[in-house]
């Protein structure tokens, strides 16, 4: 009889959940206040007009409206175009 575990299975099974980080919303797309429009780590993209930045770095929409994406001074900005 073995008086050590078996060396597999039994240390096993510690894995992080999946973060799902990326664009949830694209240009031109319409939205309603409130809606994720990326996840990401840092700011690879910054919030313009009517979107909110949460403190991991979501940006969400704050109000109803059409997506629109710019680039100036070395930024990506994400701003929602109220119609």
């Amino acid at each position: 009889m073995a008086h050590k575990k078996g060396g597999g299975s039994s240390r096993n099974g510690r894995d992080s959940q999946p973060q799902f980080r990326g664009c949830k919303a694209f240009s031109g797309q319409v939205v309603s206040g409130g809606t994720i429009i990326v996840r990401q780590c840092g700011n690879r993209f910054w919030p313009g007009r009517n979107v909110g930045q949460g403190r991991d770095f979501t940006l969400y929409a704050k109000v109803n409206g059409r997506i629109q994406y710019t680039e100036g001074n070395n930024r990506r900005v994400i701003h929602v175009v109220a119609e």
